[in-house]
């Protein structure tokens, strides 16, 4: 998008400093998420296989998805701390989102193939191996526990991060119902609950997986990020600063916590003097909205178009 200001210079410093706020991961953390899913996953399927357990096989499956998902998390992470580029002024921040999104879509196919077994097992139950099943479940639980544990401080920072975290904490979750369903196997004989409890697990993790999944798409579609109201920026700017009119405001997200807005703002020919010290005094008033690059076009009554936003994406 360009834009042409017209009797006034475009007041846009390319020399002020952006504070960019990113968890700090450990790869070591990571590698050891990674190995543990591997581990599981193994064990699982081996387990699965010799105890005919259709929900120890489709968790095996479901955390091997995992550890694919943490190394793409990982590569995205180092791609996200990469300097802007002439060919990427931006940086590469937005390949964080991009893996949470394919993440979480991979999750979610996954499920419904889980479900389509589980139906075929609920009609068609078959024999199921109890104690086999208990001692995989029991490996599984104390996995995924751990790999908790290593993702949990910087799962609140950062929506990649999360997304692996989620993984963890719907593997452990299923780990644990799959010990009851054992439990459920060896002392009762009820062979459906395996099936059964592939179903629950499965709709939980559906509707986590749906909520990255929406996170993520409206990055990618440059959405207004949800916690800030371009009503609100404008009514504001409006009211503590000496403008007559703000308008044309876009606002988006780059990276999760990287947000970007450009605005148009009205002056007076009286104010053209003071725009500059003007323009650090709105930058420092978005900055503590969270908007963290601010572009702003002065100009003099040159836009026909008045409203909060440009309706003929110019």
């Amino acid at each position: 998008m360009m834009h042409i200001d017209c009797n006034l210079k475009h007041n846009h410093d390319c020399g002020h400093t952006h504070n960019h706020s990113y968890a700090d991961i450990s790869g070591q953390r990571l590698f050891w998420v990674i190995l543990l899913n591997i581990t599981i996953s193994i064990t699982e399927i081996i387990g699965g296989f010799l105890s005919g357990s259709l929900s120890l096989i489709s968790d095996a499956l479901h955390n091997f998805s995992d550890a694919v998902a943490v190394v793409i998390s990982y590569i995205a992470i180092l791609l996200g701390k990469k300097n802007n580029s002439i060919k990427y002024t931006f940086g590469l921040k937005r390949a964080e989102v991009l893996a949470a999104f394919l993440n979480s879509s991979v999750l979610m196919g996954i499920i419904f193939y889980l479900f389509y077994q589980a139906i075929k097992k609920l009609i068609h139950p078959e024999s199921i191996s109890g104690n086999m099943m208990l001692i995989v479940a029991i490996v599984g639980i104390v996995g995924n526990l751990l790999s908790i544990f290593l993702l949990k401080s910087d799962s609140t920072e950062n929506m990649n991060i999360r997304s692996a975290y989620l993984h963890m904490l719907s593997d452990a979750i299923s780990s644990i119902a799959v010990f009851a369903g054992a439990v459920s196997i060896i002392f009762f004989k009820i062979y459906w609950i395996d099936p059964f409890l592939t179903i629950l697990i499965g709709l939980y993790v559906l509707k986590e997986s749906f909520d990255i999944l929406k996170s993520s798409v409206h990055i990618l579609m440059e959405g207004t990020p949800l916690e800030i109201s371009p009503e609100e920026i404008k009514e504001s700017v409006e009211k503590k600063f000496p403008v007559n009119n703000v308008h044309h405001i876009h606002i988006w997200a780059v990276g999760e916590k990287d947000l970007f807005t450009e605005m148009h703002i009205d002056l007076s020919d009286r104010m053209l003097s003071e725009a500059d010290a003007l323009r650090v005094d709105i930058e420092n008033h978005l900055k503590e909205k969270g908007i963290n690059h601010v572009t702003i076009q002065f100009e003099i009554d040159c836009c026909n178009d008045k409203g909060l936003i440009c309706k003929n994406n110019q």
